[in-house]
């Protein structure tokens, strides 16, 4: 299986796709329902966090432009 890519979507969110699991703060797993790809919030008005719902459209701007980190300290 491919490696995981984590996508970020201009105005929108995180899609995780490749090979990968979730998992929630006390470890227990999302079942994913046999998907390969699922898109997170990252602006925190989805209903079905941590899926995107699609409620960001028109209320969360972000151009995703990927740039370097400063070296780790």
């Amino acid at each position: 299986m491919a490696k995981t890519k984590i996508t970020v979507n201009n105005n929108g969110s995180l899609i995780i796709s490749g090979d990968f699991e979730m998992q929630d703060k006390n470890g227990d797993i999302y079942n994913l329902g046999g998907r390969e790809a699922v898109s997170l919030c990252r602006c925190g008005l989805s209903k079905n966090k941590p899926f995107c719902d699609g409620s960001h459209k028109g209320h969360f701007e972000h151009e995703a432009i990927a740039f370097d980190l400063p070296p780790k300290k």
